[in-house]
């Protein structure tokens, strides 16, 4: 069966009972249709459970199912007799017609309903595009009406966005057509999900809060050379208005009827990466546990759930969850992935050093962790004990997650190590303090999260942290734009890399959100289609049943 089959195969109960496990009274509920609805922010309450942070190995081009052990561990906390909600990202269409076809878990260890979530859901992704396109379309009205601001066109760094993967839209000249046309420059698009305005959505703490970080969007200088922000084009109301139901988190939920808050859909390799402040703090206001995930492997997603939305939110997680396939760690011990369905429990054995640094990190940040074996059928028993025996190395405890096969009873064990782990000391640190210079912050994250030996600045990076300095941004986190298939900048050096260098190309400011994105190799923030896009695999029939989303 398929995850669609698997999906369709379980009537998910009314989304006012779930609001009722949770706590929530459902006639505070916004219903968008039977099974999913929006949670009014009157209903945020403050934080009193404990919070799971599910990350993983550096993945395979395919991904380790953080997703699906996120899901299946909430599952199996309830099945052991905890009180638990998953707090989830909402998927991008871009990687879902891409190369993923689905991002809603995997097997029976799913969020539901499933092809709404995968596709347009409640329309958030929809409202975080047309307020991001609002600002642009004001930006060069204002380049058409005598630019009452000032600006330099040339100076201008915001973009428009779509929630798609498209290549051709990353660098283009607009204002084409004469006078009417406006003013010709350069410009381009950015996928919807590395938007500004994701971020802020997923950084802000209410309605209010979002007006105000929508009004410290840099947009660009004027011709003496002043910063213009979005303020100046008198647009955060504006904005603001266009996301007044998407700042709602959305309540959905597990096969197994357990509560799911999803919210908001930043990339990891190109912004934070997390699911929304918001979301996050609902659940946790009624929830006793409530498991999230960071994107891709813990050097992205976790480090900026870590540095960024803990310490912008004041979150403390009690627990972090490393999640290892044995298709991951032979990727790292050199088999080629057409080979990875092959037993080889020597390669699990190269492979480690990947899993042994991600230990190392979290527990830099003061964490305890259990690693989360992600169960596939082609595994063997001396794969996974030589992944236990690894983790035991570093004094933590591996335990086989079966979600996708079993739901939450393949999880349970690793519901009771959870809680068993989060009973020990835990010491949040950060990698860096804000005070400290852009270069020592962008050099403490290479150094000590990557391995890198040092960084190497560009000279348009050099002059982007000159200008961030002059106009008061210095002091700023950083978010990393790197690749996620390595811990260099260089996708094809897998494993755990040593004697190697990273370079800064260049910066960009995200001030709403309230973090710089340093630009390492040749990351963009529009992806492209895969050589055989999921799409192509996709099938809908007259009576609108859908098939080929996975």
């Amino acid at each position: 069966m398929t995850d669609l089959d698997i999906a369709r195969s379980v009537t998910p109960q009314p989304i006012g009972a779930i609001a009722s496990r949770l706590g929530i009274n459902p006639e505070l509920l916004e219903p968008y249709g039977k099974t999913k609805a929006k949670i009014p922010l009157e209903a945020l309450h403050e934080p009193q459970g404990q919070l799971v942070l599910v990350t993983a190995i550096s993945p395979t081009p395919a991904g380790e199912g953080k997703t699906t052990v996120t899901v299946g561990l909430t599952d199996g906390l309830n099945r052991i007799g905890e009180r638990a909600a998953a707090a989830l990202r909402e998927p991008s269409l871009g990687p879902v017609f891409g190369i993923k076809g689905g991002a809603a878990g995997g097997g029976r260890s799913q969020v539901v309903p499933m092809e709404d979530i995968n596709l347009h859901f409640t329309g958030d992704f929809a409202a975080v595009e047309k307020a991001n396109n609002l600002l642009a379309a004001l930006i060069d009205n204002d380049l058409q009406r005598k630019n009452r601001v000032g600006l330099d066109p040339r100076t201008i760094v915001w973009k428009r966005v779509m929630d798609m993967n498209d290549r051709a839209l990353r660098t283009l000249v607009i204002g084409l057509g004469g006078k009417a046309g406006g003013v010709p420059r350069e410009s381009g698009f950015n996928i919807t999900a590395a938007s500004e305005v994701m971020a802020i959505l997923c950084m802000s703490r209410d309605l209010d809060d979002l007006r105000e970080r929508f009004a410290r969007i840099y947009v660009g200088d004027t011709w003496d050379r002043q910063p213009v922000f979005a303020a100046d084009l008198k647009a955060p109301d504006a904005m603001a208005i266009l996301m007044r139901d998407a700042i709602k988190p959305n309540l959905v939920q597990t096969l197994e009827g357990n509560p799911a808050v999803l919210h908001g859909g930043p990339f990891a390799n190109i912004a934070q990466g997390t699911n929304s402040l918001i979301a996050t703090r609902m659940a946790l206001g009624y929830a006793d546990w409530v498991v999230t995930e960071a994107g891709f492997g813990a050097d992205l997603g976790a480090e900026k759930f870590l540095n960024l939305k803990c310490r912008a939110g004041g979150l403390k997680p009690s627990v972090a969850v490393l999640v290892a396939t044995v298709r991951a760690l032979k990727y790292h011990g050199g088999v080629a992935l057409t080979d990875l369905g092959t037993p080889n429990a020597e390669a699990v054995v190269r492979g480690s050093a990947n899993l042994a640094k991600h230990l190392e990190n979290l527990q830099s940040f003061g964490l305890p962790v259990v690693v989360a074996i992600n169960a596939f059928a082609a595994d063997t028993a001396e794969e996974h004990e030589a992944i236990r025996q690894a983790a035991a190395a570093y004094g933590v405890e591996a335990v086989l997650s079966e979600g996708w096969a079993r739901g939450g009873a393949g999880t349970a064990d690793l519901a009771r190590a959870v809680v068993a782990a989060s009973k020990g000391p835990v010491a949040p640190q950060f990698t860096y303090e804000l005070s400290d210079p852009m270069e020592e912050k962008i050099r403490r994250i290479a150094t000590r999260i990557y391995g890198a030996d040092g960084v190497v600045f560009a000279p348009a990076a050099k002059a982007s942290i000159k200008r961030m300095a002059e106009i008061g941004l210095g002091e700023l986190p950083v978010c990393m734009a790197k690749t996620q298939k390595s811990f260099t900048d260089n996708e094809k050096i897998l494993g755990r890399p040593t004697g190697f260098d990273v370079t800064v190309r260049g910066l960009e400011v995200s001030a709403g959100a309230g973090f710089v994105v340093p630009l390492l190799g040749d990351m963009l923030r529009m992806p492209g289609l895969p050589e055989v896009p999921a799409a192509e695999h996709m099938t809908i029939d007259g009576a609108g049943r859908i098939e080929g989303l996975s």
